[in-house]
């Protein structure tokens, strides 16, 4: 066999170490650091198989592949897809953490845990993978999971997809293959994530619903959207058990309030990190985009707020009135600006008496420490955010480096 690997990040080195340990004499011709117009105008027609990472678009090639539909051809268990602009990681964390409490056979995977097909030796037909799914994961899939879950769809990743209606079509692929006998489940609130679902003949089960008062509680980690991205997670695993959420609810109350307990949140996800001097510390870098920030925000209604935002914008500072509507939320008393979307802001806004112009992570963070600690008190702490609204390329290697960077500096002080 011979196997054409376009891209050789995380997911293309799991699948060169998959084929060749299951085809000992295949010949496999790895592609990196290429141009797309490039590798489009390639020959492809000695390989068996042109085999896609996530990142590269589809070339519309008669051999060709991807890692995540190969994947979706020979797992022999249900898959439980997650799609969303933001929140997927959280959601299937919330499902494989129910799941565990039930004692199943689960797989976390995609964006979220191990690359795919590094668990596919693993399954049976009695395993369940929960598996996130981001746009180009579903770019041109041709087999939807058996549960779906569509949580709010917004404009991202618009310096790769054409448009937005190009990133809508591909996210779309997680209900175009579906059947009666599969479950969808879709955010009602999102007028795009609402149309999606309405193309799928699946059964449709919309959120949030309410949930009682005793299982709200154990979700520990803050903000109305992950209580509805838990909500979300109780509809998929009761649907794996061919159920209703109501049903599900009603009967397995203390596996549930076990499993949304246990989870205590993602790294970078508007994490918790520590309280000092009245001033509680939260990590969300993997906000980059705008409405990531305004989830963020929200979560702390009744405290005074410090933002720290800015980055590498990836609108070309298209949504900077956006991000500024967003900051004037009642409770955001003041705001550090990093990065290149920061001095952007500085500039488009400079009478704001709130902004203070930063050019280290570390002046950002002792900056934003000195007038935090300057309002707190015993009885109402000051929130301390880190949550960008923009990409981490213009200072930092990835939203993970950007992340530690600040969990070090905070970690530090005294």
């Amino acid at each position: 066999m011979k196997i054409a690997l376009l891209g050789y990040g995380k997911e293309g080195k799991s699948a060169e170490q998959y084929f060749k340990s299951h085809y000992k004499n295949a010949i496999i011709d790895i592609f990196e650091n290429f141009d797309y117009e490039d590798i489009k105008q390639r020959d492809y027609s000695s390989y068996d198989i042109i085999l896609r990472s996530p990142s590269v678009p589809p070339l519309h090639l008669s051999n060709e592949s991807s890692v995540t539909r190969y994947f979706f051809e020979h797992c022999p268990c249900p898959i439980i897809g997650v799609t969303a602009t933001k929140g997927k990681g959280t959601t299937c964390s919330f499902i494989k953490s129910l799941l565990d409490a039930h004692h199943e056979n689960a797989y976390l995977v995609g964006n979220i845990g191990e690359p795919a097909i590094d668990s596919l030796d693993q399954l049976t037909k009695d395993s369940v993978v929960v598996y996130e799914m981001s746009s180009f994961q579903l770019w041109d899939l041709d087999k939807s999971p058996h549960i779906a879950v569509i949580g709010q769809l917004e404009p991202d990743h618009l310096n790769v997809h054409k448009d937005y209606d190009d990133y809508l079509t591909a996210k779309s692929n997680i209900t175009r293959h579906q059947s009666a006998d599969d479950y969808c489940i879709y955010y009602s609130h999102n007028s795009d994530s609402t149309k999606l679902a309405s193309t799928s003949k699946a059964h449709k089960i919309p959120y949030p619903f309410d949930i009682p008062a005793d299982i709200k509680s154990a979700i520990t980690i803050p903000g109305e959207h992950n209580k509805n991205n838990a909500i979300a997670a109780i509809a998929a695993v009761a649907s794996y058990y061919n159920i209703s959420p109501s049903e599900y609810l009603s009967s397995k109350t203390s596996e549930i309030i076990e499993g949304l307990s246990n989870f205590h949140g993602l790294p970078h996800r508007l994490e918790f990190l520590r309280e000092l001097n009245h001033v509680k510390y939260y990590d969300d870098n993997f906000s980059t985009n705008p409405s990531s920030t305004r989830v963020a925000i929200n979560a702390f209604p009744n405290n005074n707020v410090v933002v720290i935002i800015g980055g590498r914008d990836k609108t070309d500072n298209a949504d900077l009135p956006e991000i500024y509507e967003i900051l004037q939320s009642p409770q955001v008393v003041k705001i550090i600006l990093l990065g290149e979307s920061g001095h952007a802001l500085a500039d488009k806004y400079p009478s704001d008496p709130r902004f203070t112009l930063v050019d280290s992570l570390q002046s950002a963070v002792t900056t934003a420490r000195t007038a935090a600690e300057s309002i707190a008190t015993p009885d109402s702490p000051t929130i301390l955010l880190m949550s960008p609204s923009a990409a981490s390329f213009d200072m930092f290697k990835n939203v993970y480096d950007r992340g530690a960077q600040f969990q070090s500096l905070v970690k530090s002080l005294r």
